[in-house]
């Protein structure tokens, strides 16, 4: 098992990194993807094990996480909180301590945010948030890699964000001040950034600008991003639906940015915030940017364990 110390590297949130440190992450996880065959039989991991904790149902998130570890030699072992003490009352603190003892280091997946945030507090082993209500950095990770992969460094550059904010929109946010590009949400104004999350954007000095036009929003962008318009905790309403209509990802939205490739982290509901020909359309890079989750989280679980690249 790594060596236990006081200040085990998590990944919890971008804000909390500064612009060379995201770098490096990304940098690392687009060499591992380049020498993958070589890194396989390096085995740089060997000996480590990850622990994947869900409270919520996961496909990509599991999958990418639980590969990027046995890509690298590593091994994985998946508990639910149903599986564990954690689901019968047991504090998030002891938890942390027991897994500590046992595991290399923690993924966690889970809605509140302040107990992941707690979990980090007392873990003496890298913790990583795989989601929360609040934030999807890994996700954005992938995202920012995806984006470069097609359309080259993101510094500069417009992105324009459709739909309602959410835990993928803040991270999006927190990306547009670390990696220094332009933000353009476009959302019904009962969904929009909250108030505080704009002051701390200002802040950081992002370019971050919130309207209620989508249209406005994409014109002459390189990248329309959108999420479900129902998240996990959301309450499900008709009238939810009914407010975000007019932000649905089409094929008459996208004309509107000819040059912008179009992202989604899925799961997608086709046919509502984004449709089909969208989806499989010639700008689509979804299924891309799916699979840099395994790369980008590559270069994450690096950093976070301090592995060395043989």
């Amino acid at each position: 098992m790594t060596s236990r110390n006081a200040s085990p590297r998590h990944f919890l949130d971008i804000c909390a990194f500064d612009s060379d440190t995201l770098r490096h992450v990304l940098g690392r996880g687009a060499d591992l993807r380049a020498r993958r065959d070589d890194v396989r039989t390096a085995r740089p991991f060997d000996g480590k094990t990850l622990a994947l904790v869900f409270d919520k149902p996961s496909t990509r998130t599991r999958l990418s996480f639980d590969l990027a570890m046995r890509q690298l030699g590593g091994e994985t072992i998946v508990m639910s909180g149903n599986e564990m003490q954690l689901g019968r009352g047991e504090s998030i603190a002891d938890t942390a301590r027991v897994l500590s003892r046992f595991v290399d280091a923690i993924m966690i997946r889970m809605l509140d945010h302040d107990k992941v945030v707690e979990l980090a507090e007392n873990a003496t082993i890298p913790v990583i948030n795989g989601l929360t209500h609040r934030s999807h950095p890994c996700q954005i990770m992938a995202d920012v890699m995806t984006f470069e992969d097609h359309k080259g460094p993101i510094a500069g550059r417009a992105v324009a964000w459709a739909g309602p904010y959410n835990n993928v929109l803040q991270s999006w946010i927190e990306a547009a001040a670390r990696f220094d590009f332009d933000l353009r949400v476009a959302a019904p104004n009962t969904l929009s950034v909250p108030v505080e999350v704009r002051d701390w954007a200002a802040d950081a000095g992002a370019r971050l600008t919130v309207g209620d036009d989508p249209f406005a929003a994409v014109e002459g962008v390189d990248c329309v991003v959108t999420d479900c318009w129902i998240s996990m905790g959301d309450d499900e309403n008709d009238n939810r639906h009914n407010h975000l209509m007019p932000y649905q990802v089409n094929s008459t939205l996208m004309a509107a940015a000819p040059d912008a490739i179009f992202m989604h982290c899925l799961p997608a509901h086709r046919g509502e915030e984004v449709t089909d020909d969208v989806m499989d359309g010639p700008q689509s890079v979804v299924f891309d940017e799916a699979e840099n989750r395994l790369h980008a989280q590559k270069g994450i679980l690096h950093w976070c364990l301090g592995a060395a690249l043989d």
